[in-house]
Parts: C-alpha cells; sequence; structure tokens
C-alpha cells in the first residue's frame, strides 16, 4: 500500500504526542512501542494496565430476524441460545473448511449482534458475510468508531477511578452496552487479547481522543504498542489470523474445536470438519518451547528427535514472562503431546525444544463462574 494510502485512526496524533514509534499494520499507520520499550510495555500489562489502540479493528452491527441462525450458518458456533450480553470468540468458515476469519460476536438484543473483525480482513469479512446475507438481515460497519482496549490486573480499578463506573460484577466475555463516561455513550466489553484482566471501549470517534488521554493520564497506566501486544498474545497461545490460521486451516487442526456447537451441523465447510472430528486430523496446532538458548521466530522448521521435519513455527519470540523462546506451529498428531522432545532449527543451528500446552501461562481473566456458558 503506498504511503499516501495508509489509513490513520483517530488517535493518531496521540500516538505522535506520546512520541510513539510509528510503523505500518494492516493499512494502518499505528504505534509499534513507546518510550518504555517492548519488554517494559509486556511487563507493564503483566503488573498494572496498558491501553491498546485497536481502533483499526473492524465494527459491525448485524440486526433482523432470524440473525442468529444466520450466524450459526457462516460459522460453527451456536448462537440461538445465546443471552443477551455474551460474547463468543469464533471463526467464520469457507466452503473448504478453512477459516475466513476469526472473530468476537456479542448479543445485543434478541435479533442483534455486535461483531468485531481483524483488521487485515475487514473488508474481506464484510464482502463474504454480504455474500451469504439473507434479504432480510441488515449488516452496518461502523466507521465512525473507534476501539480503546484496557489489559491489566489493575484495569477494572482505574476504570473505577477514572469513570466512577463499577465493572465488578460484569463477567468475563460480557458486554455492558450504552454505558456513560465522560459524557460519551460507549460499549464496554469484558475481554481482550492479553489473557489479563481488561476490556474494551467502543466510542465514536470524535470521544476517542478525550478517552485515550483521560486514560493515559492515570499513575497506574501506560499505552502500550502493537510489539507487546503480539508477544502478550503469543504467551497465552492465542491466535493471529494470517500466521497461525488461514484459509486453508480447519478449526480441529488449529485446535479451535471448542468454538464449535455439537448441535451445528449445518455451517459452511462443514463436512470437512465434521469429517476431522470424526476421524482426526493430519496435522494440529501446538505449542513449542526451547530448552536452550535461542529465539525462534516464525518460519523456523520443527524437527524430531531423529532430526525429520515434522512442521514449522507459525508464530515465534521471546516471551518476557517465561523468560524462554516460546512458538506456536503445525505438527503430525503423532507429536503433538505436551513434553515431546524435538529441535526447532535456527539459524542452520539445531536448538532443543519441547512440545508445551497452551496458553503457556495461566490466564488471569475475570472468573466465568457468575456466566452462563451457553
Amino acid at each position: 500500500m503506498a504511503e499516501t494510502d495508509t489509513r490513520k485512526t483517530a488517535l493518531h496524533d496521540s500516538h505522535l504526542a506520546l512520541g510513539a514509534k510509528m510503523g505500518p499494520f494492516a493499512g494502518y499507520d499505528m504505534p509499534l512501542y513507546y518510550g518504555l520499550g517492548v519488554l517494559k510495555e509486556h511487563e507493564w500489562v503483566r503488573e498494572s494496565a496498558g491501553i491498546f489502540d485497536v481502533s483499526h479493528m473492524g465494527q459491525v452491527i448485524l440486526d433482523g430476524e432470524g440473525v442468529s441462525g444466520f450466524l450459526e450458518k457462516i460459522t460453527p458456533s451456536a448462537f440461538r441460545s445465546k443471552p443477551i450480553g455474551r460474547a463468543q470468540y469464533t471463526v467464520l468458515t469457507n466452503p473448504e473448511g478453512g477459516i475466513v476469519d476469526d472473530l468476537i460476536i456479542t448479543r445485543l438484543a434478541e435479533d442483534e449482534f455486535f461483531i468485531v473483525i481483524n483488521a487485515g480482513c475487514k473488508e474481506k469479512d464484510i464482502a463474504w458475510m454480504k455474500t451469504h446475507l439473507p434479504g432480510d438481515i441488515n449488516l452496518e460497519y461502523l466507521e465512525d468508531r473507534s476501539l480503546i482496549a484496557v489489559q491489566g490486573p489493575k484495569a477494572e480499578a482505574v476504570m473505577a477511578d477514572l469513570f466512577d463506573i463499577d465493572l465488578s460484577e460484569l463477567p468475563y466475555m460480557f458486554i455492558m452496552p450504552e454505558v456513560k463516561i465522560l459524557g460519551e455513550t460507549v460499549h464496554i466489553s469484558r475481554l481482550g487479547y492479553t489473557g489479563e484482566d481488561g476490556f474494551e471501549i467502543s466510542v465514536h470517534n470524535k470521544a476517542a481522543r478525550k478517552i485515550w488521554e483521560t486514560l493515559a493520564g492515570h499513575k497506574d497506566v501506560k499505552p502500550i504498542g502493537l510489539a507487546a501486544r503480539d508477544s502478550l498474545r503469543l504467551e497465552m497461545g492465542y491466535c493471529l489470523y494470517g500466521h497461525d490460521i488461514d484459509g486453508g486451516t480447519s478449526p480441529l487442526e488449529a485446535d479451535l474445536g471448542w468454538v464449535m456447537s455439537k448441535d451445528n451441523t449445518g455451517f459452511i465447510g462443514a463436512k470437512r470438519t465434521l469429517n476431522e472430528r470424526e476421524n482426526g486430523v493430519s496435522r494440529k496446532r501446538v505449542g513449542v518451547k526451547l530448552t536452550e538458548r535461542g529465539v525462534a521466530r516464525e518460519g523456523a522448521e520443527i524437527l524430531n528427535r531423529d532430526g525429520q521435519k515434522i512442521g514449522s513455527l507459525t508464530s515465534g519470540g521471546p516471551s518476557p514472562t517465561l523468560k524462554a523462546s516460546i512458538g506456536q506451529g503445525y505438527v503430525h498428531p503423532d507429536f503433538a503431546k505436551p513434553g515431546e522432545q524435538v529441535f526447532v532449527v535456527v539459524r542452520d543451528r539445531r536448538l532443543a525444544a519441547e512440545i508445551s500446552a497452551m496458553p503457556f501461562m495461566k490466564p488471569r481473566t475475570k472468573s466465568m463462574k457468575k456466566q452462563n456458558a451457553a
């Protein structure tokens, strides 16, 4: 994309004022890191509260009678019985059973859902949904809204301090729609992509800077760039679309079988996925942790103990929390057991590693005990 075509979020000037190192991501000029640097930003989120500009992601409203049935056609999840307010991580599937994108879908009302989609897939996802959209379902792309994530163990306290809002009763993966903060109407969802407790605030572009700068002014808050967001999600074993999952990857290969409802067998691409559920997959996404010094990156080959290639990393990098190099990739199911000894090739060197369960560390999200598990 030419420089003149690069998009900017409503918070772009705020990032520059904070001294952010900017760089291209999904067609946007985005903050990669700020003055703390990537390592300190990562640690700050694990210890306190960080704010992320994720306004480059797409926000969509789907509404109309029968919309839950439509969602069960384009995803393998269940939505008809989903309680109002509940968010669901799921995937769009193609006719071959591969993944068009991963996304979060939240029920706002009986016949209305709020969807957040990946920045690099916005146009593709919307076109895909419109291709299959029944005439009585409406799709609205919310181009005039920003998205601010507040993540970390102090996130709830920060929101209370700054906005006088009690979020203690809002369960994980639920939304509090149309809340007033600083005189602005916003949606607040308790979720995120860091493994920490936290929230995503959907707000009109014209009010985004006011909310962002209020958050940034709190003593327990630091702005965090996309580089630390990536290392945080990697520690949790979360997928990055276009790397860990893509149009050729099935939900079961990606170890995302838990998004599939046993009662939903009519979704696009179901034939392959249901066959894999019955007969198994030929490869499986796993975690990999180096047991000797080195850093393994995307594309590094994974070898078994006999030196035979059994897969490749799809994501990789250092884990600031674990003080080790970690990654994820695909291997034959025979080698997918946690503790399996393997090698990862880094600069023509075979480094000792082991298959690891994911997430690599325990999530610290809000307890789900009050949440309807539907």
